[in-house]
């Protein structure tokens, strides 16, 4: 295996908290999936977490070598928890940009801070 795309990308988390404040679920549905919404939502300082995931989804999308284009869409990158570190699944778009550039697997890192969350993405393959 060898690595096929590197993304990372840092978000402001008072942006993200002034932006679910002004266009609350239209920005929350736009952007996340159920699973991420209840993920972050269960948790005291949600807009920390929706930051954190907003960073994986940019740094997703600039691994995959598409920006937002190509029909990737923000919902077709996931960060998904099963009892251990954060994963990445990919759906529709991103699913289908992962399989041409032959990836195989992913990693996924996140931090933050009060104010920052970072996150790097890299895609592993065959090629």
């Amino acid at each position: 295996m060898q690595i096929i795309g590197i993304g990372l990308d840092a978000t402001e988390i008072p942006r993200i908290a002034e932006t679910m404040a002004r266009h609350g679920e239209r920005f929350l549905t736009r952007i996340f999936t159920e699973g991420e919404v209840a993920y972050c939502q269960a948790h005291r300082h949600a807009a920390q977490h929706f930051a954190a995931r907003f960073a994986v989804k940019e740094a997703a999308m600039k691994a995959l070598g598409t920006g937002h284009s190509h029909g990737v869409l923000w919902r077709d990158v996931e960060v998904v928890r099963r009892g251990g570190p954060p994963q990445l699944q990919l759906h529709g778009g991103a699913a289908r940009r992962f399989d041409v550039i032959g990836g195989r697997s992913s990693v996924v890192t996140i931090a933050h801070t009060d104010t920052l969350a970072i996150a790097q993405v890299i895609l592993m393959g065959d090629q």
